[in-house]
């Protein structure tokens, strides 16, 4: 694979010259031009020690305009990215739409170092190397464009670089603890970075081996490389696209009140089998039931904060299904220290800039915490696909996305537990005229509820699929009949408790 990288290509002082005062006009009108679409641009710096790498990213600084520049550096990690799946750190650092990401160190450093030192099987490797190239997928979707460079030495040429390094008053501090060691074992390093190559070079993150043998070529071959991505991101993105179709979803929730007539009947939906006759025990029986799972719960997250266990509790459900009681009943029973809730609302301009994911990823609990989301990342699959808000290409494939985000999370052994809160339209009229009555309810009750009661239909669809599809053995989807609130109640924290004492 790597032959036509070792071939020691060279460029004469007078060609580079002369090239790269074009090339580099041509990236700054490119780059300048990127915040007027919707894509980001992440660029990904690998290869050989002794290959040039940190000298390319302070080129490219050199080239390029900083204040739409983030540079990226991952070393070491921290206590704080080790209490959370691997990926984490990496989701925290993604530029926004119409910036450049530049990251030295990335998502393939830490396995790859690992499969090259033989702490892991290569079946291991595999998987998080498919997890890597899942995760480049989904992003690139979304719009932003991955930029992988490997730079490539001969085994005579690294040796010739690290000597000369080695010699140097000037650059001997480029010259790392490890680069000998490294240079040792050269030629499992290649193997494992051409296997790495062939299982994650796609259509959507390609890979590109540069010759490093010599600075100017290697420089140029880099400007050259992204002056055309550059380029063509902004071309493609210039003339307008026409609308898409309205999905099926979305014409069903503009065709009026989708409670009247047969068409709720249309189709049987797993919503329909939610016994809602069930009802709670006497006040005194449920007072003293409550008392003793709300006393459970503080001994459970004490011993899962001992034994850093961290517990996401998801709570989704009808406007007024009483999400607000269930999770204060949670809460009551825990430490203020242990817990975190996390109300979702409209994205902000920060989190639209990326990835829909990206806010969420952002408040993984460290070890042993528990945070409580009060709606969460299937909103892409229930309002902003019933809304319309977000194209059916996008929330059709949310549904990988978001299990292999929960996958992530459980693999790293956080307890992940689920709730969807079922009422009937006629308990949420209900309960929306009991908050127009009550003054310290009404704040409670928007024109947008009303207006949500309208689109039902479309909502049932769009839960049923939702549950079906991301209702897993790691994370399975809890249905609460919740027309009876304090059912509703000892059920959540119920069945909270007995999902962290499995994992305990």
């Amino acid at each position: 694979m790597f032959e036509s990288a070792s071939l020691g290509r060279k460029v004469s002082k007078e060609d580079f010259e002369s090239e790269i005062p074009e090339l580099r006009e041509r990236l700054l009108t490119a780059q300048t031009a990127l915040p007027k679409t919707k894509s980001a641009v992440m660029i990904v710096v690998s290869g050989l020690d002794g290959a040039g790498k940190g000298d390319t990213l302070n080129r490219l600084h050199e080239w390029l305009d900083t204040r739409l520049v983030d540079t990226i550096v991952m070393g070491t990690p921290s206590d704080e990215e080790r209490e959370r799946p691997h990926l984490w750190r990496f989701w925290r650092t993604l530029p926004a739409r119409g910036r450049i990401g530049l990251s030295f160190g990335s998502w393939y450093t830490a396995p790859f170092l690992s499969r090259v030192e033989a702490k892991v099987k290569e079946s291991s490797f595999d998987a998080e190397m498919a997890r890597v190239a899942f995760l480049e997928q989904l992003l690139a979707r979304d719009g932003m464009v991955i930029v992988k460079f490997w730079f490539h030495l001969s085994k005579d040429g690294q040796r010739r670089r690290l000597k000369a390094l080695q010699g140097s008053k000037k650059d001997r501090w480029k010259l790392g603890k490890d680069d000998w060691k490294h240079h040792k074992a050269y030629d499992r390093i290649v193997r494992t970075a051409e296997h790495v190559i062939r299982l994650t070079d796609t259509a959507e993150a390609r890979w590109f081996l540069v010759d490093a043998e010599d600075d100017r070529h290697r420089e140029l071959a880099v400007l050259r490389i992204l002056v055309e991505v550059l380029e063509t991101v902004v071309k493609s993105t210039a003339a307008p696209k026409p609308a898409p179709p309205p999905t099926p979803v979305a014409a069903l929730a503009r065709s009026g009140d989708a409670l009247a007539g047969p068409a709720r009947r249309r189709i049987d939906t797993i919503l329909d089998h939610v016994d809602l006759g069930t009802k709670a025990p006497a006040a005194k029986e449920y007072r003293s039931d409550l008392a003793r799972q709300q006393a459970r719960l503080w001994k459970l997250t004490w011993e899962a904060n001992r034994r850093k266990v961290s517990s996401v509790a998801v709570f989704e459900g009808w406007d007024a299904a009483g999400k607000g009681g269930c999770i204060r009943r949670m809460t009551w029973a825990m430490d203020a220290r242990l817990f975190h809730v996390l109300s979702v609302a409209k994205p902000t301009d920060e989190e639209y800039a990326r990835h829909y994911l990206w806010r969420f990823w952002r408040h993984i609990p460290r070890a042993g915490l528990v945070t409580i989301y009060d709606r969460s990342w299937y909103g892409r699959v229930l309002v902003e696909r019933v809304e319309g808000f977000a194209k059916e290409s996008e929330w059709t494939r949310a549904y990988l996305e978001i299990n292999d985000f929960e996958r992530q999370l459980v693999t790293h052994g956080t307890v992940v537990t689920k709730f969807w809160l079922q009422i009937s339209p006629e308990a949420q009229l209900e309960r929306f005229k009991e908050r127009q009555k009550i003054a310290w309810k009404k704040y409670k009750l928007t024109d947008e509820d009303w207006r949500n009661r309208e689109k039902w239909r479309a909502y049932e669809l769009a839960v049923h699929d939702m549950v079906v599809r991301t209702s897993t053995n790691e994370a399975p989807w809890n249905l609460v009949p919740a027309c009876d609130k304090r059912f509703a109640r000892l059920t959540v924290l119920k069945t909270f408790c007995d999902r962290l004492e499995g994992a305990l």
